[in-house]
């Protein structure tokens, strides 16, 4: 992927964009405004001025005993002290002389051309604003016409024009799209760094997700995203993406785990079974011992089959979902046709059992298979591990909405950090007499599997020589359901 395709350059790209647009509307309508406000008010100033002139030259004309010729050197001082008092010039239209009389030395003798739409305002006794060469100039200038004209006799007197070069004019105007320039410029310079820095606070963390996504791909589960603090939507991805790594890492681990296991549980029946059978070929074993060997390879034989079996069995529990097809049961009479089943076990052992479990059915929402399944596993291990001769218990009870059985047996005493490992897979509490033991460490996994595919939960508890297990399942008498034949 180009680098001017990612996200970074995307969202650069879309918020400097706006700003920028937004700075040159922003632009256009100031500009637009001041230039408008700042024409007017040169325009006023211009009439004002120009009237002024006005009322100057028709006092002046109408002073009484002045010659004509007189009167047009009082209308040059005026003109010339107006000129001092501004930066504007100033021109008088005499009519009844056909010439005009300026400011501006620089069009001395040139003919002076009054545009049309002027000498219609004039006409009218209005004012007239506008640009225009006059026939003077090179270049249109901002032109501004009074008419003047004498109240005693009616006669024209003017009209005066104040005439401005549009340089002059808009000084002002262009000072304050300096000033605008700056700014925006200014603005634009920070909003591209701040939107620069924002997207990228953005995205470090995406480009990080996805490193460590390769990472995992590899192999390599350490990788992990840095956490910044964010207490946004980018914080909550971030806390999800290392949360799913530490899932996936402690995933891998228990594969690896469950590896090791199985390799090592199916390599001591293996080899016995290899090393006997080829011994009795190789006529190392005497006649005499073969059948001891032979009964040692049908056992190890079977116990390699329990083994396939129940790693088959959990591979089913792990694709399923009991609670669907969850149905009504009794649990008391499910738990006393576990006890028939587990007698002839229990009598090799020479245990005593001490049962209380209610008279009347005690009826459970679930699969009663698997939790029958639950109730054998328990009572198998209890029984197996129990010293000869000791008593074993086993109780239902209704707490709330929830019946819990126990099981508990008298022998060795657990150690409190091994606790939790009972139920792990392949998790042998008595490692050192595993082999002798007939189970292949994935009773109590199962037990764990099903009870948390109902939602439910089993605790262990080791004192004195003293272990019992508990776990609870929901109540269906509470929703009127009969129980299943």
């Amino acid at each position: 992927m180009s680098r001017f395709k990612g996200i970074y350059w995307r969202q650069f790209t879309v918020t400097a964009g706006m700003v920028a647009l937004t700075l040159v509307l922003l632009g256009a309508s100031f500009f637009s405004l001041t230039y408008s406000y700042i024409m007017t008010e040169k325009r006023g100033d211009l009439k004002d001025k120009a009237e002024i002139i006005a009322q100057m030259a028709v006092s002046a004309y109408n002073k009484p005993g002045v010659m004509l010729g007189l009167w047009s050197e009082d209308l040059r001082e005026i003109v010339n002290v107006a000129k001092q008092m501004s930066d504007t010039d100033f021109l008088i239209w005499i009519p009844s002389q056909g010439a005009f009389i300026s400011t501006d030395v620089s069009i001395g003798g040139a003919d002076l051309t009054l545009p049309g739409a002027m000498g219609e305002k004039l006409a009218k006794d209005e004012v007239y604003a506008g640009t225009s060469t006059l026939g003077l100039y090179e270049k249109p200038r901002f032109v501004v016409a009074v008419p003047a004209r004498s109240a005693r006799d009616g006669t024209a007197v003017g009209p005066v024009l104040a005439v401005a070069e549009p340089n002059a004019m808009t000084e002002m105007w262009r000072t304050f799209m300096g000033i605008f320039g700056m700014t925006a410029i200014t603005v634009l310079l920070i909003a591209f760094v701040a939107t620069a820095t924002t997207t990228m606070q953005q995205t470090k963390p995406l480009k990080d997700m996805a490193d460590a996504a390769r990472k995992f791909a590899e192999g390599n589960f350490d990788a992990r995203v840095h956490d910044t603090g964010r207490d946004d939507e980018v914080g909550e991805l971030t806390a999800a993406f290392n949360a799913m790594a530490d899932s996936l890492q402690k995933t891998e681990q228990q594969r690896r785990e469950f590896i090791a296991n199985i390799s090592h549980e199916l390599k001591t029946p293996m080899t016995s079974i290899a090393g006997y059978a080829d011994g009795i070929l190789d006529g190392v074993i005497s006649p005499e011992e073969e059948r001891r060997y032979l009964c040692i390879i049908s056992d190890e034989s079977r116990r390699l089959s329990r083994l396939v079996r129940r790693m088959l069995d959990v591979s089913q529990l792990q694709s399923i979902d009991p609670m669907r097809m969850a149905r009504p049961f009794d649990l008391s009479e499910s738990m006393r046709r576990v006890l028939v089943s587990m007698e002839k076990k229990i009598t090799s052992r020479g245990l005593d059992v001490d049962v209380e479990i209610p008279e009347d059915p005690v009826m459970v929402l679930g699969d009663n298979d698997l939790i029958t399944q639950v109730v054998y596993n328990l009572l198998e291990n209890a029984a197996k591990f129990a010293s000869r001769g000791s008593t074993l218990f086993l109780g239902l009870a209704r707490q709330g909405e929830k019946a819990v059985v126990t099981v508990r047996n008298a022998g060795e005493t657990i150690a409190a950090e091994e606790l939790p490992l009972l139920f792990e897979r392949f998790h042998k509490s008595d490692k050192s007499r595993s082999e002798d033991k007939d189970g292949v460490g994935l009773g109590l996994y199962i037990v764990r599997t099903i009870l948390e595919q109902h939602h439910e939960k089993i605790t262990a508890a080791s004192e004195d020589g003293v272990t019992t297990f508990s776990f609870s399942i929901k109540l269906a008498e509470e929703q009127g359901l009969t129980k299943t034949v």
